[in-house]
């Protein structure tokens, strides 16, 4: 669907210790790397952080996918930027190094679509303001997310991801989904909260 996506841009906290469990940021559409690594100063210290910038043009900014409305990816799509994103993190982090995603909005749906496709590949997934990408092509039966450690955080007052999706994302996670997640909910919209970081930092902190 897309043409060949070049090697990732990324920003890095501090230099890569591969000794450290990788913690990797995922921005919103219409967004880049430069914004959300900013968030690493909030999290714990002793891990290594990195922000990718996702491969397509979009609103002056970049996207993980084409998109049939917003947070709703074309799975073509999403199968494809998946599948060069994978080409980049595993030599990047081996398996046994654990790998951490923490995406916001658009990369919430990215990072909700890595971990369902692959979920014993990722030590667990931040899913904030944002949706998990339901029929893209990624499976979410009953018990897909088993025991899988899922941060969940929703604005009450988010206008910018749809209600429905905002529901189901909830639903799933916190239920059927068989994930061990922590749940929040902020009285604002669309925005990472100090609250939110504080208590994100705290879930990385205990599962590392």
């Amino acid at each position: 669907m897309h043409p060949p996506f070049p090697q990732p841009t990324v920003v890095r906290a501090d230099h890569d210790d591969p000794d450290r469990p990788l913690v990797v940021l995922l921005h919103g559409r219409g967004s880049d790397e430069t914004g959300i690594i900013g968030l690493s100063q909030h999290l714990p210290a002793d891990h290594s952080y990195v922000a990718v910038r996702a491969p397509i043009p979009a609103g002056g900014g970049f996207a993980w996918f084409a998109n049939r409305g917003i947070g709703r990816p074309v799975p073509e799509s999403l199968d494809q930027t998946m599948a060069w994103f994978r080409d980049w993190l595993d030599p990047l982090a081996p398996v046994g190094r654990p790998v951490m995603l923490v995406g916001f909005s658009g990369g919430a749906a990215f990072a909700g679509g890595l971990l369902l496709a692959d979920p014993s590949r990722f030590a667990g997934a931040a899913i904030l303001y944002g949706t998990l990408p339901f029929e893209a092509g990624v499976p979410t039966p009953p018990g897909r997310l088993a025991g899988a450690p899922v941060f969940l955080a929703h604005g009450e007052a988010d206008t910018v991801i749809p209600a429905d999706l905002l529901h189901r994302t909830w639903d799933y996670l916190v239920g059927d989904s068989g994930a061990d997640t922590y749940a929040r909910k902020d009285p604002g919209g669309h925005a990472i909260t100090s609250e939110a970081a504080a208590e994100l930092a705290d879930w990385i902190m205990k599962r590392s």
